[in-house]
């Protein structure tokens, strides 16, 4: 089985990348992120003539929004509104024949990481701190799950360009980086890509639009990531970060990531 995950940044306008995608690596099923549409705006029609009719959808008008995509049966199995918002932010599927998959959109936290301060980075924290609970509350460590999404941190020292120049940096701040391994560690989620690349090569998933040249500079980060639980974990045969997907025309700033299984 094969598991795509990319934050497209408005799925209509880049509609013919994603169906370029599909041709180019044949997921059997897409989770996207940040779809910037409302339900009745996403194109339907197109995934499904590109041989993915079985979707699942939440969407908001300009903002958020997630999306999967999928040429296998699914069934939706969860899309709870953190921090009591209806704003898009997940939803999950159980795959005929296979895990439970959940997408994940986490929200940024904007410039200052300081929720006294900044209330989006106190939503942020709220955000995480309540799929900790809800995890613990609704699922188990034994049930095989994906997790997938951008999850808007990049934890480790080799997920960032600089851990120096970032650790004040809303994305790669010790008190995020904390609530993501609290996160990771209630039902013992593994890393698939790490689990498959190691702990210390450098790895990027988003380079910023204000770089000229994203390739020449590469100040990156990896806020896209896989996770499986631990039935799963063996189970991994393959993962693929799509780098070059950021020089496409009309690129997103983030880039798709793939899981086989």
């Amino acid at each position: 089985m094969r598991i795509v995950t990319w934050n497209i940044n408005s799925v209509r306008l880049r509609l013919p990348r994603a169906l370029e995608l599909l041709k180019a690596v044949g997921p059997d099923v897409l989770c996207l992120q940040e779809t910037k549409a409302d339900a009745d705006k996403f194109p339907a029609e197109a995934f499904a003539d590109a041989g993915y009719p079985h979707q699942a959808v939440r969407g908001f008008k300009g903002y958020n929004g997630v999306g999967i995509v999928s040429r296998l049966p699914i069934e939706e199995t969860a899309c709870h509104p953190f921090c009591g918002r209806e704003d898009a932010r997940h939803i999950a599927v159980r795959i005929d024949g296979g895990p439970e998959l959940h997408d994940f959109y986490v929200p940024a936290g904007g410039d200052e990481p300081d929720p006294e301060v900044n209330d989006k980075f106190r939503h942020k924290l709220d955000f995480l701190a309540e799929m900790t609970e809800w995890f613990a509350a609704n699922r188990a460590a034994s049930d095989p799950m994906v997790l997938v999404g951008d999850l808007n941190i990049a934890p480790l020292e080799a997920d960032v360009w600089s851990h120096k120049q970032l650790l004040k940096v809303v994305s790669h701040t010790p008190v995020e980086v904390e609530a993501l391994a609290r996160l990771q560690g209630g039902l013992g989620w593994v890393d698939a890509v790490r689990g498959a690349v190691g702990q210390d090569e450098k790895l990027y998933t988003w380079w910023s639009y204000r770089a000229k040249d994203w390739r020449a500079a590469d100040k990156g980060r990896r806020l896209d990531h896989i996770w499986v639980t631990p039935p799963l974990a063996e189970k991994v045969s393959g993962i693929e970060v799509l780098k070059d997907a950021r020089g496409w025309e009309k690129a997103s700033d983030h880039v798709p990531v793939i899981l086989d299984l």
